[in-house]
């Protein structure tokens, strides 16, 4: 989607570093992964049983209000972190980050997850990604004040703190999404884990096409890499041909259960890693089928906090 001028990127992030710079609430700000974009598995509630609980035209162009402060100067790269199939990972969305899993990547909240935690994890060695969505807008975020109406459309269902974003208008969310990436790069990530990438397959209220997604993704995967950050595509199993060769790495949730792993093969083809996790379905059940395709597999409750089972 086409992106919105300079000026409009450097106010949104002064906007955003300002907001993010207040003490946040921990309670809703950890989002659980997304939903399948399956139609018969509209929600994922169910925690695994063997785990302990613990078309109407688009709208004239908006954008987001300016604001009188001083935003931190242009970031320039010259490369970016380019991971390995095999590396091992941990994800965390939910409660206080644990840092001590031997692991090669971290993958954790954007805004949660203050620039200190990135440092001392990258003081182990460790690679670090922050998660934000880029297909939705969330009320509880610290930046989607002035999001304009127009751009959001029904209500993520099973999360009604979250409505869908109309990502054929980049030049009305193009801003906010440059400004997560420059807030992402300014804690010192390396990565990036944009969440609701196939927004085509989703009931948006928009006539999103699989034409318009690829799009969007390539403008996010050229945004992440000009910021010297690398980009993981989210789920968005049929884009694989095409986004493998673009994007760094894949994140996808329940490949096995919905018997589909073989089709993010592109992605190991090209020496790429699939970040992969299972809720439902159990480590002696799934890693016969993806180790010997090269995946990261892991096995999580539902929550996304720092319980993990691997192959």
């Amino acid at each position: 989607m086409p992106r919105a001028t300079l000026v409009l990127i450097v106010a949104s992030a002064s906007v955003l570093i300002a907001a993010c710079s207040a003490p946040m609430q921990e309670q809703s700000s950890r989002r659980p992964p997304a939903m399948s974009h399956r139609e018969e598995k509209p929600n994922r509630t169910t925690v695994p049983a063997t785990v302990p609980s613990t078309t109407p035209s688009p709208p004239a162009p908006t954008t987001p209000p300016a604001v009188p402060t001083t935003a931190p100067g242009p970031v320039t790269a010259v490369g970016w972190w380019k991971p390995s199939r095999g590396v091992t990972w941990q994800w965390q969305l939910d409660g206080a980050i644990d840092t001590s899993v031997d692991v090669e990547v971290y993958d954790v909240d954007l805004f949660d997850t203050p620039a200190s935690t990135v440092a001392s994890l990258h003081a182990q060695g460790r690679k670090v990604v922050c998660y934000f969505t880029v297909g939705s807008w969330e009320t509880y975020r610290p930046d989607v004040a002035s999001m304009p109406p127009a751009v959001k459309g029904g209500t993520v269902d099973g999360w009604p703190q979250e409505r869908w974003l109309d990502i054929r208008r980049i030049d009305v969310i193009g801003p906010y999404m440059e400004a997560r990436l420059d807030l992402c790069k300014s804690k010192g990530f390396d990565g990036v884990e944009g969440d609701w990438m196939d927004n085509h397959l989703q009931d948006t209220g928009f006539p999103i096409s699989y034409a318009d997604s690829i799009a969007y993704n390539r403008w996010l995967i050229a945004e992440a890499h000009e910021r010297g950050l690398a980009m993981g595509v989210k789920n968005a199993i049929d884009m694989a041909p095409e986004l493998s060769s673009e994007a760094d790495f894949e994140v996808n949730e329940q490949c096995a259960e919905f018997d589909e792993c073989a089709t993010l093969s592109p992605w190991i083809s090209a020496g790429k890693p699939v970040l992969h996790t299972e809720y439902n379905v159990t480590p002696a059940e799934f890693c016969p089928v993806t180790a010997p395709l090269g995946f990261s597999s892991l096995y999580k409750r539902l929550e996304l906090d720092a319980w993990r089972q691997t192959c």
